[in-house]
């Protein structure tokens, strides 16, 4: 076969056999994501048959990382960021800690030397921002407060992925492998350079970039072409992710995110992604693929022992750190769930600092087999442990005392002060969700002087509103307790706003149950949910493209029907009062 068309075969290889065992898995009701793994390991050096190109393959996948984390960026605004800082900065530098740990102590124990466990611990601390994301989009809770933890989460664990990698070979010959180089520059200068460089990255894109490229897509959107738009998004993402890492040195998938966060202060941010969704679908199973290629199935059977000890610190271990450690932080049960389940495997970083060990002779190659296999078993596990969440909630509600007292531990914000005015506490309007659409919500009843409350599972957002002298409690409203402390007993209304209310049932029975005679309005994307809703628990629900088609229905139809404005000789319309 002629070297110029490897391009197409593994391509068309990887696409087409990834359709057929993504298909069979699906019946098989399982994630499609293990059909595209298996795809690759069938068309991967270490079985029989026909090879693809593995190296065009990780560039592919190189490319769909990159659309997929401008795809995030588009919907993750610096705001959200910043909103998640308190838990997601000494979350994920705990919880990368404790993994390290985790994975170096096994490293020991199996005889190998500081520098391969320090790596090795390393590789398996950091979680993959694509399964993440494919995860969390197919809940539907991408969006959400919680949804925000988990990827501002791995956005600072990806971060320190990138120190890492830049101290590791200036650091390899005294972890016992070889120089790298003959750049002999101090350590404090390597470090204080690679600050720089990110910080100077950061500064530019979020000073520069959020003015310059939303200019430009308004420029392209201007000439009314959709296919130069559509290529104006895609060549923001890649080429900003190359010049990124070119210039700055941080990671194609780091530019991409902060590409797609700047392009989100356009107006067309939103159609944006939709011109990009086919893309990043497609190149999100070339990524898989390629996962599945470097995978090496005779590792599962000459050291299965090692495979499992893997698994277990990347599904156990480092998830119940961080489940921990968001307790810890006085979040709820069901951000601590779901964060673990995010961290419950391990992806593209892994595979680049576990390569970079074992060119630096830190690594044994058989530390590259134990990390690719754990990587393989993760992911395809992964969207498991997501599905476990809700069950796993509603039985340690019903059969722990412990997990009760962690949502019923006191918490200054999960009450009410004493202070609080009477207009809150009777009459008023419950607000579930502090979010784009609640902010608004919110401003509406302020200028109408109507009284409310928020519930809102933000601490930050809690924290602000009561310093601005606004009523607000801290919890998740599907608990009992946190709509009581709202003195939804005695509310007139329940506004539930938040964007994937997963247990917006619940609310309505718990409210329903204290005030039999609350009036409930509620949020849906999903118009069969919708239907679902307005018919099981009787509350007026909105429905987002439904509200909009009447508003501009309403609007065209003022226009339609009102009379036709006056004319003067020339054509020209005339002013009422106007002289003639």
């Amino acid at each position: 076969m002629p070297h110029s068309v490897s391009l197409i075969n593994t391509i068309a290889a990887g696409l087409g056999l990834a359709l057929v065992f993504g298909f069979l898995a699906a019946r098989l009701r399982l994630p499609a994501l293990v059909g595209y793994l298996l795809a690759g390991v069938i068309i991967g050096p270490f079985t029989p048959g026909f090879v693809a190109d593995a190296g065009i393959a990780a560039q592919l996948a190189e490319i769909g990382v990159m659309l997929l984390m401008f795809g995030v960026g588009l919907h993750f605004s610096l705001d959200d960021l910043l909103a998640v800082r308190k838990i997601a900065l000494p979350g994920a530098l705990a919880q990368i800690t404790v993994a390290t740990l985790l994975g170096g102590g096994l490293a020991l124990w199996w005889g190998w030397n500081l520098g391969a466990a320090l790596v090795f611990g390393l590789a398996l601390s950091v979680a993959s921002t694509v399964v993440l994301l494919r995860a969390l989009e197919s809940l539907g809770i991408l969006d959400s407060f919680t949804g925000r933890v988990a990827v501002g989460w791995l956005v600072v664990e990806d971060l320190a992925m990138v120190l890492v990698l830049v101290l590791l070979p200036p650091l390899a010959e005294t972890l016992g492998g070889r120089a790298a180089g003959t750049d002999a520059s101090p350590l404090w200068q390597t470090l204080g350079l690679t600050l720089l460089q990110v910080g100077g990255f950061v500064a530019l894109m979020l000073i520069v970039g959020r003015r310059v490229f939303p200019w430009i897509l308004w420029q392209v959107a201007r000439t009314g072409s959709r296919e130069l738009f559509t290529l104006c998004v895609v060549a923001a993402a890649v080429s900003i992710a190359f010049a990124s890492a070119a210039l700055f040195g941080v990671s194609f998938a780091l530019g991409a995110f902060f590409a797609g966060m700047v392009m989100r202060e356009s107006q067309f941010s939103h159609r944006a992604a939709q011109e990009s969704l086919p893309l990043r679908d497609a190149f999100a199973v070339l990524f898989f693929v390629s996962v599945g290629m470097l995978f090496d199935p005779s590792v599962l059977i000459e050291r299965p022992l090692q495979v499992l000890a893997v698994v277990l610190v990347i599904v156990l271990g480092k998830s119940l750190a961080a489940s921990a450690l968001v307790l810890v932080l006085r979040y709820p049960l069901a951000t601590a769930l779901t964060v673990s389940a995010s961290l419950a495997q391990i992806g593209e970083f892994s595979f680049i600092l576990v390569g970079l060990g074992v060119s630096l002779g830190l690594m044994p190659a058989e530390g590259q087999s134990l990390i690719l296999a754990g990587a393989l078993i993760s992911i395809a596990t992964n969207p498991l442990w997501f599905s476990l969440i809700a069950p796993l909630q509603k039985w340690l509600h019903a059969h722990s005392s412990f997990a009760r007292r962690l949502e019923a531990r006191d918490d200054p914000l999960a009450e009410l002060p004493m202070t609080t005015e009477a207009r809150y506490l009777s009459r008023q309007v419950v607000l579930v969700g502090y979010g784009r659409v609640g902010r608004r919500i919110a401003a509406e009843l302020k200028a109408h002087d109507i009284p409310y409350v928020v519930a809102e599972q933000n601490r930050e957002l809690v924290e602000k509103l009561r310093e601005e002298g606004g009523a607000a409690v801290y919890g998740d409203a599907a608990d009992p307790a946190v709509l009581i402390q709202a003195h939804i007993a005695r509310a007139r209304v329940l506004v539930v706003a938040t964007p994937a209310a997963l247990n917006v049932r619940q609310m309505i029975e718990t409210a329903r149950t204290l005030n039999p005679s609350i009036e409930t309005v509620i949020r849906s994307h999903n118009e069969a949910e919708a239907d679902l809703l307005t018919r099981e628990v009787s509350a007026t629900v909105f429905l987002g493209e439904h509200e909009l088609a009447q508003a501009m229905a309403r609007d065209v139809v003022r226009r339609a029907v009102a009379p036709p404005a006056p004319h003067g000789a020339n054509g020209a319309p005339t002013v009422p009062g106007a002289p003639a």
